[in-house]
């Protein structure tokens, strides 16, 4: 990895890079996902989520909403 953040557009079963990278930082974590392990993010919200694990957080904080 060369340490270098993409900007991504989020897609209902896939995404589309907007500007090279090779990372995005996760929206709840803050962890660096890999564009290659790159499987969990909201469309609506246009985020990544680096597990299944923070993608259930996010969601169970906007239902608290």
């Amino acid at each position: 990895m060369t340490k270098k953040l993409a900007k991504i557009k989020y897609l209902p079963n896939n995404f589309q890079i907007i500007e090279t990278g090779d990372y995005v930082l996760c929206a709840v974590s803050g962890k660096k996902i890999s564009l290659d392990n790159l499987n969990y993010w909201n469309v609506d919200l246009q985020e990544p989520y680096y597990s299944y694990v923070e993608a259930c957080e996010k969601r169970e904080l906007l239902e608290k909403k």
